[in-house]
């Protein structure tokens, strides 16, 4: 079968390469799915670049952890698939619900992910497609919709109609967020680099923009947007980067969802300003097997669909990941086989 691997000791995008390998058989607890696409998520690059936690990988790699296909064979215990089914890959194959647990496999960084004609996966790290979805729009869930989903549905203070949300960017968890957020009935404040992402986020519901190069202190630009008072839920994929100013933007009571580290590694993170507002900083590492079931019938009720930017041929997957690097689209990056 045709597959990429990053190459062990990866440190560049130069690791990344096609080849061939032998056919994965599922054991009796496993599916085996021909991959119609894949997505990008910003950890990608990350790991090909040898920048992800751990640092360069110790062996070769299939990457990528988002996907979605068809069941073309099922193992002898498997009950809840058969051959035919449109599925898509959970992020964490062992996390069905409960608690977190670090050790958990994550595709495309500590176990083999989707970048792969086929993949054998483990029954309880694969889920139906929401009714209507093609296997490209499946291929963009399992990481950026379901952490999207954990911070604003799945988590312990929920978002409801009439708060206001703050989504950093217009990458792919932000736009599921604002979407999820809208449909729950909040108001939805997003920043960018970019006034042509802004107008495109404002096409998808958004109700105010703030060019976070125009405003470098956008933080205030949230309190004038809220009469002072911040918003109830904040996005946060910049990390150390961004954090302070997001304590600044939080609503007393309000939640910051700890996502990413896209602004960087540095930054100061004195929680000062959290303490005093009697706010929640939670960190969301994507999530359940059980979220993702729940989110794709919400998706299926609400009729959401995500927002792909533009799609890539298998062979053009290198193209793919460099054109992540740019930040010029908004939503996701799909590969197609």
């Amino acid at each position: 079968m045709k597959t990429y691997i990053l190459q062990s000791g990866s440190s560049t995008l130069d690791g990344l390469k096609q080849t061939h390998l032998p056919e994965p058989q599922p054991t009796a607890n496993q599916v085996l799915i021909r991959v119609h696409a894949t997505s990008l998520n910003f950890r990608d690059n990350l790991v090909a670049n040898g920048a992800y936690f751990g640092g360069p990988m110790k062996n070769d790699l299939i990457p990528l952890s988002d996907g979605a296909g068809e069941i073309v064979s099922i193992g002898t215990h498997v009950k809840r698939f058969k051959q035919g089914d449109k599925v898509a890959g959970t992020f964490f194959q062992t996390w069905y619900d409960g608690a977190m647990q670090y050790s958990r496999p994550a595709m495309g960084g500590s176990t083999n992910g989707m970048l792969s004609e086929l993949v054998a996966l483990d029954e309880d790290g694969v889920v139906h497609l929401p009714n209507g979805y093609s296997f490209e729009e499946g291929a963009t869930l399992p990481c950026a919709a379901v952490t999207a989903w954990h911070a604003l549905t799945a988590t312990r203070n929920p978002v409801r109609p009439g708060q206001t949300v703050l989504c950093l960017g217009t990458g792919g968890v932000s736009i599921f967020a604002l979407q999820f957020a809208k449909a729950a009935g909040a108001r939805v404040i997003i920043t960018s680099s970019s006034n042509e992402k802004l107008a495109r986020a404002k096409e998808l519901g958004a109700d105010e923009g703030i060019n976070y190069k125009e405003i470098p202190d956008w933080e205030k630009k949230v309190a004038e947007l809220t009469n002072k008072r911040g918003v109830d839920h904040i996005v946060e994929v910049g990390g150390p980067g961004t954090l302070q100013k997001s304590y600044k933007a939080v609503a007393p009571e309000g939640q910051i969802a700890l996502i990413g580290v896209v602004a960087g590694h540095k930054g100061d993170t004195n929680p000062l300003t959290m303490m005093m507002k009697g706010a929640n900083l939670q960190g969301i590492y994507v999530g359940t097997t059980k979220m993702f079931e729940d989110m794709t019938r919400a998706l299926t009720q609400s009729k959401i669909k995500p927002v792909i930017d533009r799609t890539f041929p298998f062979d053009q997957a290198l193209e793919a990941y460099q054109h992540q690097t740019t930040s010029n689209f908004v939503g996701k990056l799909v590969i197609t086989f």
